[in-house]
Formats: C-alpha cells, structure tokens, sequence
C-alpha cells in the first residue's frame, strides 16, 4: 500500500496532526501526568496502583514512555522513498488460509488467527472474538482472506476491543457480532463505551482502566493492561480512548493478547503478574522504517524479545500479513521470525500459524 495513500486515513493523519500541535506550541512539552483514573466498578490487581494516567489535557498517556513524537519525523516518512520498495513489488508471498471452521462446533479450548489482531478463543468453554474485523479499515487493502463465513460466529460470550483505530476497533464486524449474539459482553478500555454502545446496543459493555479486572462471575477472567501505543477515529480525538492489552485466564490456562504495542518493561510485568504463561500473542508486523515505527508497533526482534519476557510457553506472532500498514514486505515479519527462532533455539516455542488453524489448549 502507497504511504501516500495510507497516511491521509484519519487514524494516521489524526496522529500527525496531533503531534504537529506539540512542534507548533500547544503541547510544546512532554506531557506530564497531572490526574489519574479508573474504573471504581472494577478491581485493581497491581497493588499501589492509582490509575491510568492523564495528562494536562485530561488524555491518556503512556506512563513508561510518554508521547515525544515528533511531526518532522512524520514528514520524512511521508516523503521518504522506501528502500524496500522493489522487495515489495516482487514479494508474491500470502498468509496460508485453513477453510475449516469445525473448531466453530467442538468443545476444545483453542486459539484460532483469524487475521491482523483477530483471534477466536475459546477457554473454559467460553467463546471469545478478540479485536474482530472481518473486512478492511477505510482505505485498506486486505491481503488475506477471512477464513471461515462470519454467519458462523455466534454463541459468543464475549467480544474484546483492545482500542479505537480503525484496524481494531471495526463498526461493520461488530454491528455483525452484536445482531448474531445479542447476549455477548463487550470488554474494553476506559472511554470506548460510547464509541461502541450505538453500534451493540442493548448488548453489555465494561470499559476498564489499566490493571483491572473485569465483572464477569465465570469460568475465565478475563484482564486489562497497559500496552505502549496511542488511541484516536478522527482529527480531533487523539488519546481521548485508551488502549491496551488482555490477560484471558482459566483454571488451567493463561493466554495474554498484547494489543498494539511498542516495546517497553510491561512485558515482563505481564510474566510476573501471571507466572506460567501458557501462551502469548504479540503484534510482529507494521514496524517499518523502525525508527519512526517502534513506539508503537514491534518489529519482530522486539516481539520476540518481549515473548521472552513474559517467559510464555508458546509464541504466536500476529499484526502481519492482512494489511500493508508499513514499508517492510509483508513476508518479511515472518522469516525474521523463523530465523530468530532457530538462533535462540526456540523453534518449539514460535508458533506460526495459518489463518483458520486451530491451536489447541490442552
């Protein structure tokens, strides 16, 4: 996809337009955490934590690395050629697709990549769709196809949306879900409620702050936490919505979904929080140039890194090879990947699956 084209969605221009505002003054300084909030509803699980952090204009803020772009790194990727742009041209590769969907109807806990950030869960007999779009954003070439029919999604017990853009966060795919499974709970972060409620009406949602857990009485309990990225839908809502990640655990299972997310030490909180990760899944894609790229989207070297941190039995990497968001080829995530892998001798460890494979639990 041309950056040309990729930079004018209003997720991305939103951002520019954002950090623009910090070169010309009106957030001329590092934001400073000023307030803190949360969801009394929920509990807090980190102890001595006081809440998700907000900065002098009441917008979350990541509290490891607080918001530094800069717009003129913008501008040179926007007008910069891309040095792998032959790679590109010539790189044939595509996501394998399973066109199974029996894992629909079994009784198996088990994880299914259904494409970017979409996965299918099921853990303790709970069904769960985590970040679902089942098309494409605005502007967005899909690259791979969605595996199974999405009349088949129903029986839902809960739908997670780890944060606003549009690649996550899909109006369609949700109205879809929410119409199919009008018992499903929707989970989310602080201030997305009112995004979502017009389009799941009269459907449950519970947005949490970071570190709480949700109400649900149930088999599995499903978390919120932080990941290190930034949040907006339009011009002028930037950070307005938080983002993060989730923690889905049973009696015998603990799976942890990433979310977007640069590199940073919530990783290795994450191990600590939840020692005996069975299984993480850490956005791999959407990196490249790096230097501009990093505070929010790993490059496969840092996920890596990061699924070490968490000290996770099993990696499957995501948030690659449906939507041409970057400069890398869209192979490119995948073979460093593989080779990371045999040099860390951790080939049993990597899981790379295909779209529709079934990743079994037990």
């Amino acid at each position: 996809m041309n950056r040309r084209k990729f930079i004018t969605s209003s997720a991305t221009l939103g951002g520019i337009v954002w950090v623009a505002k910090h070169q010309m003054g009106e957030l001329s300084k590092i934001p400073q955490v000023t307030s803190r909030t949360y969801n009394p509803a929920l509990k807090t699980i980190l102890p001595n934590w006081k809440g998700t952090p907000l900065d002098e204009k009441g917008c979350f803020m990541n509290h490891e690395f607080p918001n530094t772009n800069e717009f003129s790194k913008a501008l040179k990727w926007m007008v910069q050629k891309n040095p792998q742009k032959k790679i590109k041209q010539n790189d044939t590769w595509k996501m394998p697709v399973i066109k199974d969907d029996s894992f629909l109807t079994s009784s198996e806990d088990v994880i299914v990549f259904l494409g970017h950030a979409t996965f299918f869960i099921r853990l303790a007999g709970k069904q769960i769709l985590i970040d679902p779009i089942f098309g494409s954003p605005p502007m967005t070439k899909r690259f791979s196809e969605f595996p199974i029919s999405t009349d088949k999604l129903v029986n839902i017990d809960y739908v997670l949306v780890s944060h606003a853009h549009y690649d996550h966060c899909d109006k369609k795919s949700l109205k879809i879900l929410q119409a199919q499974n009008p018992n499903a709970k929707f989970l989310t972060g602080l201030k997305m409620e009112s995004l979502i409620q017009k389009w799941v009406n009269p459907n449950e949602i519970q947005e949490a702050g970071w570190y709480q857990q949700y109400n649900l009485e149930d088999t599995v309990q499903i978390f919120y936490l932080p990941s290190r990225h930034w949040s907006n839908r339009s011009l002028g809502d930037a950070n307005e919505r938080l983002w993060g990640a989730f923690v889905l655990k049973s009696k015998d299972t603990t799976i942890y979904f990433g979310g977007d997310s640069g590199y940073g030490s919530h990783f290795k909180e994450v191990g600590e929080l939840f020692p005996n990760l069975d299984v993480a899944l850490i956005g791999a894609g959407a990196y490249s140039p790096r230097w501009f790229m990093s505070p929010n989207h790993q490059d496969p070297e840092h996920a890596f890194q990061a699924f070490k941190d968490t000290k996770a039995k099993m990696f499957i990497p995501f948030h690659y090879g449906t939507f041409d968001m970057a400069d890398e080829p869209l192979s490119e995530p995948e073979k460093i990947l593989g080779n990371l892998a045999k040099v860390e001798r951790a080939d049993g460890q990597l899981r790379i699956v295909k779209l529709g494979e079934a990743v079994l639990l037990s």
